[in-house]
């Protein structure tokens, strides 16, 4: 894993660049707040330890910096201020641990971890919550491209699943022929063909006729939107 240690004390740098270096993460150092955004921005970090006080801006300022260019993995914000109000201003500057000097490097190697973890299993749930699309009892699964009603499965042609697909990316959202032509067929479809009205039959045989409630209705002069029946 690769760490960005901005501190402006050399002899404090060098001891964290080499601490961490031994602890098996590489490392990079910038001395002053602009030198880390830039860094930041050229760079993927998967942690960031910033100290407040910098010879050209504030510490919080470098946070609050970072957290608008992009930067979104875990700030370690260290400072020989101490009261509960600084620390409060450096979590709401976009910090996600504070360390006041001075410190332990192993509770500083410690908090790192910590921040890692939480860091990795933030990334997990949100790469596993992107991986599906659900409306009401209708789940999709865009990795395996399983479909499931009520937990029974959906066998679906590759277009019929394409289709619903689109459906779910815009539940309740009433789509014209012209637009479900445009996005599940391509950008030439000729939209005087039935072909979608076919394909919404077919999708509705599998995804509403076996079951009590239907989601695909006709949107009468629209078209047709994934929505329940009383909205």
């Amino acid at each position: 894993m690769r760490f960005l240690v901005v501190e402006d004390q050399k002899k404090m740098a060098g001891f964290l660049k080499k601490g961490l270096a031994e602890a098996g993460y590489t490392v990079d150092e910038a001395d002053t707040g602009e030198a880390a955004e830039r860094l930041a921005a050229e760079n993927p970090y998967d942690l960031i330890i910033l100290d407040v006080m910098l010879p050209d801006q504030n510490g919080l300022t470098t946070a609050r910096h970072l957290r608008r260019d992009g930067y979104t993995g875990p700030i370690l914000m260290l400072t020989a201020l101490s009261g509960t109000k600084d620390k409060v201003q450096g979590l709401d500057a976009g910090a996600d641990d504070y360390l006041t000097k001075p410190f332990a490097f192993e509770e500083l190697l410690a908090r790192a971890r910590a921040l890692l973890r939480r860091s990795v299993a933030s990334a997990q749930a949100q790469q596993e919550e992107a991986r599906y699309l659900r409306f009401a009892d209708l789940e999709m699964d865009l990795l395996t491209r399983k479909v499931t009603r009520s937990d029974k499965t959906l066998s679906l042609t590759a277009k019929e699943f394409s289709l619903l697909e689109f459906f779910l990316r815009n539940p309740g959202r009433p789509l014209s022929r012209t637009v479900i032509g445009e996005h599940v067929w391509d950008a030439h479809f000729d939209t005087e063909s039935n072909v979608i009205d076919v394909y919404i039959n077919l999708l509705r045989k599998k995804v509403d006729v076996p079951f009590p409630e239907r989601l695909i209705h006709t949107v009468i002069g629209v078209g047709y939107a994934l929505k329940k029946a009383d909205s």
